[in-house]
C-alpha cells in the first residue's frame, strides 16, 4: 500500500501519525513486556503505542487486511509504512537504535521460517507469556505514549 493509506480510509480515527506508532495486543503479557521495551529504548519519547483492543487499533489492522481478534496481528507504523509480525519487531529495532538493533539477529531466518515462528508464538502466546493489561500500567510517561 502507498505511504500513508490510512489517512484517506474513512473508518481509520485521524491521529497524529508523525511518529512511529507500535499497535500491539493490550492484554498479552509478551506484548507488554515489548512496550515496555520499546518506551526504555526509545530515549526521544517519540514512538507511540496503541493497543489493538482500542477503536484506532483495530481500525488501522483492519485496513491492512490484518484481523484485531487474530493473535498473529502486530504492526509497526513508520513515516506512513507498515511493517507486521517479526518484520515490525525488525524495523523497529532498527528504528530505536542501541540495544534495539539486537533483533536484527532475527534476519539470520528466512522470511518463511521468521513468519511461521512469528504466527505459532503468536497462537500461543498466553500460553508461553500469560496475560497482563497493557494499560495498566503505572509509570505516566509510558502511559503518555498510549494511542487509543
Amino acid at each position: 500500500m502507498d505511504r500513508h493509506s490510512y489517512r484517506d480510509d474513512p473508518a481509520v480515527p485521524a491521529f497524529d501519525d508523525a511518529a512511529p506508532v507500535a499497535v500491539m495486543d493490550a492484554g498479552c503479557a509478551a506484548c507488554s513486556w515489548g512496550a515496555r521495551i520499546i518506551h526504555r529504548l526509545d530515549r526521544t519519547g517519540r514512538v507511540r503505542i496503541c493497543p489493538v483492543q482500542s477503536p484506532l487499533g483495530a481500525a488501522l489492522l483492519r485496513h491492512y487486511g490484518l484481523d484485531p481478534d487474530d493473535p498473529a496481528s502486530w504492526l509497526f507504523l513508520d513515516e506512513g509504512r507498515a511493517h507486521a509480525g517479526f518484520d515490525a519487531v525488525l524495523h523497529a529495532g532498527r528504528r530505536l537504535g542501541g540495544w534495539g538493533r539486537l533483533a536484527a539477529v532475527l534476519r539470520l531466518l528466512p522470511r518463511p521460517v521468521r513468519g511461521a515462528l512469528y504466527r505459532w508464538l503468536a497462537r500461543h502466546r498466553y500460553r508461553l507469556f500469560g496475560r497482563a493489561d497493557l494499560c495498566a500500567l503505572p509509570d505516566p510517561a509510558f502511559r503518555a505514549r498510549l494511542l487509543r
